[in-house]
């Protein structure tokens, strides 16, 4: 992999807060800092062109109380038998528990995954979280 320079021009506010930003995070230069962020810049914009290859979690806090939202929470992870690679169920306390549902498929579809499964009545908050697969990465 060959690497390239290239320079940037920005308000030195702006860099000097990009500076403490990095520091506080650990990394070791400006440069290793952009690079995680192009990479993010890409992964999201392949998102939203929904037809590339993507991995994530689907987070969900539930109440399992609530009459329907177990039963729903597996039909849905049966309907979506080929992007759901493995769920993780975990009991919060005598109500609420945590689900973490492993995908991987189209962005559109996961997407669409993420979307039935965060709108069930029940669930008190979730998120999707997307990543490349690696591949488009360097």
């Amino acid at each position: 992999m060959s690497v390239i320079r290239f320079g940037v021009s920005v308000p030195k506010e702006l860099l000097d807060r990009f500076d403490r930003i990095i520091e506080d995070k650990g990394y070791v230069n400006r440069s290793e800092a952009i690079r995680d962020m192009m990479r993010d810049f890409i992964i999201r914009h392949e998102w939203e062109e929904g037809d590339r290859e993507v991995a994530g979690t689907i987070t969900l806090l539930y109440n399992h109380d609530e009459a329907e939202v177990v039963k729903e929470l597996l039909d849905l992870q049966h309907d979506y038998l080929t992007e759901i690679v493995s769920s993780i169920h975990v009991h919060m306390d005598e109500h609420n528990c945590l689900e973490v549902v492993i995908v991987k498929g189209k962005a559109s579809r996961i997407k669409e995954i993420a979307d039935r499964l965060l709108s069930l009545k029940g669930v008190k908050h979730g998120k999707l979280v997307m990543t490349g697969t690696g591949r488009e990465l360097v």
